[in-house]
């Protein structure tokens, strides 16, 4: 199958690709994950990529949701400027201050509590989370900190029709101050970073809709995480814990993940809007680094407002 770098249908479809090259003037070589998400794009070099190549990359990231590049040695700067090809970029994240990197750059650390190890989508915390996150290793630990990603739109998909029905009016709060309200008030000062506009000083729960329409392909994909998803509104704390813990155990069967073992120049970008993910820790006192950086977003909107 040619996918083309053009703009997304926003067309519903049933989400599964078939295997062959992304085009767009130049042939992109796709090798595959499995039948339903994620694929590695060989053969492209993003330091010096052409418009039409990185066209091209946009497209398989909507089409596959996460794409892995490999021998991407890249510094910080050129991770940014590739981001920025790709799209705005925000901050490398509301709350937290990772030090001597560029304000783009989000540093995960392991060395300073940078774990990643619960299942969770980045920044769900926000009004406007971002649309997507472009990751590559610092440093690797001997083995182990392999990524995990979720594709929550097949396990929409795969939900059975009543409990699509059931779950597709509602709403659930997303609370960021649960991971992160006592750093930002502790060794932020109630000083946080800059999100879309505004200087974060407090992290008030904010509301996005359980099921959430891709705003580029018109998909349905969950919109929960263990992570920063707190309730579900309008249920009773007992029906909410119910239906989070279903979603969440359908959303993590081993048919709905992919899981990537990292090396060095590696370059890892995932669609933020209907993936979740989950790092392993399991190398023990060896350090792990990650830089990431992030795609500024918009509005989650549920399919009563598509």
């Amino acid at each position: 199958m040619t996918i083309s770098a053009q703009s997304v249908t926003t067309a519903p479809t049933s989400g599964i690709i078939s295997s062959g090259i992304v085009s767009s003037g130049v042939e992109l070589d796709v090798d595959e994950f499995g039948p339903s998400f994620g694929a590695e794009l060989r053969g492209i070099d993003v330091a010096s990529a052409s418009d039409d190549e990185v066209r091209a990359i946009r497209r398989a990231l909507i089409e596959y949701k996460v794409i892995v590049l490999r021998n991407q040695h890249l510094d910080d700067a050129a991770h940014i400027e590739f981001g920025r090809r790709l799209g705005d970029l925000t901050v490398g994240h509301p709350v937290w201050d990772s030090g001597d990197v560029p304000d783009e750059v989000y540093s995960l650390d392991s060395a300073d509590n940078g774990f990643a190890d619960v299942w969770h989508t980045d920044v769900t915390f926000m009004p406007r989370p971002p649309m997507g996150s472009i990751l590559r290793p610092v440093v690797l630990p001997r083995n182990g900190g392999d990524t995990n990603w979720a594709d929550a739109e097949l396990a929409y998909l795969s939900l059975s029709e009543p409990v699509r029905t059931l779950i597709e009016g509602l709403r659930a709060v997303h609370d960021g101050s649960r991971e992160f309200g006592y750093y930002l008030k502790q060794r932020r000062g109630g000083k946080g970073n800059e999100w879309d506009g505004r200087e974060v000083t407090e992290l008030p729960p904010v509301t996005h809709p359980v099921v959430r329409v891709h705003p580029e392909t018109g998909r349905k994909s969950l919109f929960v995480n263990p992570g920063f998803t707190s309730h579900i509104e309008g249920v009773s704390d007992a029906e909410s814990r119910g239906i989070l813990d279903l979603l969440y155990a359908h959303l993590t069967k081993p048919e709905h993940i992919v899981r990537h073992r990292w090396r060095l120049g590696d370059l890892v970008l995932w669609d933020n809007r209907n993936t979740l993910h989950y790092a392993n820790r399991d190398y023990g006192d060896n350090r792990r680094v990650m830089h990431r950086i992030t795609l500024r977003g918009d509005e989650p909107v549920g399919p009563s407002a598509a």
